[in-house]
């Protein structure tokens, strides 16, 4: 399996900084919107580079500081999540792991500064490995501007092509994947996936409340499915409004599993004649 080195930019405006922080700094007792995070292995994540209290208050003090002027649509900081393929991580000590995330955030260093960075945290908590480093855009000349730091869809490419000759020299392994900018595929966001897989265990727990419908308990189980599809049906028009915006890219992974699909039944049927 091809083993890639993943690194993604997510631009935020406003002040979203709160809930991302409860997040990614684990500040919460649940996580029931992200069925993926183990809570009891919580402790085994750790930082790179440490936030200095809040995340919101560094923020606009690294602004202020900068004497920046901003707007209602200025990019005050970018979520930057980096990991590799699962298969990279099969068998590496917490030790390797750890370099492997250090040398990352080192390459992310020498391009966003060591000032602007909010915080670089590693989770180990859920199914691969990833950290998300969190950094205000100052340019050198202190200019608030993620558009100059990240550039246009031709320059993150760039980004991504940079990031693998640097992570490369020190792990071969690795392979650089086409970059969407390439491929004209959007990238499909994490938490769809999460959300498709919160939205079918409430699919699941409603059949289950209709199953059980008999004529003794028939009002209190057509109550508790009531409840739940009243509160399913605008989560699951939600979830299908922001699939149509990735259809092209849906239909081609579904194309390529099923050339996948053909590919591994020919070799199982070669090998069965043999």
């Amino acid at each position: 399996m091809p083993q890639h080195a993943i690194l993604r930019f997510e631009k935020h405006k406003g002040n979203p900084a709160r809930p991302l922080e409860a997040h990614h700094e684990r500040q919460k007792e649940q996580y029931a919107s992200n069925p993926d995070i183990d809570t009891s292995r919580s402790r085994y994540n750790f930082h790179i580079v440490k936030p200095e209290g809040r995340y919101y208050h560094f923020i606009q003090n690294r602004i202020e500081q900068a004497g920046c002027r901003t707007r209602k649509d200025s990019t005050r900081f970018v979520d930057t999540l980096i990991t590799a393929s699962p298969e990279f991580f099969k068998g590496k000590s917490p030790r390797e792991t750890a370099a492997f995330f250090q040398r990352a955030a080192d390459f992310l260093i020498q391009r966003v500064g060591r000032d602007n960075i909010v915080s670089a945290v590693v989770h180990m908590d859920e199914r691969t490995p990833h950290m998300h480093l969190t950094f205000v855009p100052l340019t050198e000349d202190n200019r608030l501007s993620a558009k100059e730091i990240l550039g246009n869809r031709a320059s993150l490419s760039r980004w991504q092509d940079d990031f693998y000759a640097y992570m490369v020299e020190k792990y071969p392994e690795l392979e650089c994947g086409e970059s969407a900018f390439q491929t004209g595929r959007k990238h499909i966001p994490t938490r769809l996936f999460k959300q498709a897989v919160s939205l079918s265990k409430q699919a699941r727990a409603i059949e289950m409340a209709l199953d059980g419908i008999n004529p003794i308990n028939a009002g209190k189980k057509k109550e508790e499915a009531l409840t739940l599809l009243k509160k399913w049906f605008p989560q699951m028009e939600n979830f299908s409004g922001q699939l149509k915006k990735y259809r092209v890219t849906i239909d081609d992974l579904i194309a390529e599993n099923k050339k996948l699909e053909v590919r591994a039944k020919a070799s199982e049927t070669g090998k069965a004649g043999k």
